[in-house]
């Protein structure tokens, strides 16, 4: 592998760094996702660097791609990390299938699908970082008073929250909310101040 190759490989992994958690974590508070864009970025590019090199149709690494979107829209529907690691397994399956000359390159390409995904899908990485669609037993408009109604039955910070469904004849809130746990022994400053009092239940579902 070529010193211009490992240079383009740095910046693509500096890129997409900056573009999963300096910018749309940042934003949408997600982890799930952050995990896919990593895993799927470092899949393409081991493949290409590798299809870049082989003898072989362009046609084939691209049908072979065309498989992910067979698994998405064909089986039962999977999160966003297990979209990660199918493209990973296809991506590792590609790059070891492929005739080549020297097999260390691509050793060390798998070596760093395997080691990207890793680290990404971690318990340790972002770990305060929670998601759930949650419905609430009354309509709630004002998006200071969700905020904090969400924070106070979560017993967390929330960072983002989008509406999808207010029902005012059946007095209900469907709202998708991405927020962080407290550190261990802490308690967020909504949850203190509101105290013992009770407010309305709420069905949640982690995704």
């Amino acid at each position: 592998m070529t010193t211009s190759a490992l240079i383009l490989i740095g910046i693509d992994l500096t890129a997409a760094l900056v573009l999963s958690l300096g910018l749309y974590y940042r934003r949408h508070h997600r982890r799930d996702l952050v995990v896919a864009f990593l895993g799927v970025n470092v899949g393409v590019m081991a493949v290409a660097a590798v299809l870049g090199t082989a003898e072989v149709a362009m046609g084939l690494g691209l049908g072979l791609f065309g498989v992910l979107s067979i698994i998405r829209l064909r089986s039962s529907e999977i999160t966003q990390r297990e979209v990660a690691y199918y493209f990973a397994a296809l991506a590792i399956g590609l790059l070891t299938g492929l005739p080549q000359t020297d097999p260390w390159p691509v050793a060390a390409l798998v070596a760093l699908i395997l080691v990207v995904l890793w680290g990404a899908d971690h318990p340790a990485f972002l770990a305060r970082s929670r998601h759930q669609v949650v419905r609430l037993d009354r309509a709630v408009a004002d998006e200071g008073e969700l905020r904090a109604e969400l924070e106070e039955r979560l017993g967390g910070t929330v960072t983002s929250t989008t509406v999808q469904e207010l029902d005012l004849v059946n007095d209900t809130t469907l709202v998708d909310v991405r927020y962080r746990v407290p550190r261990a022994g802490a308690r967020p400053a909504s949850v203190a101040a509101a105290g013992p009092a009770g407010s309305p239940a709420l069905e949640g579902a982690r995704r």
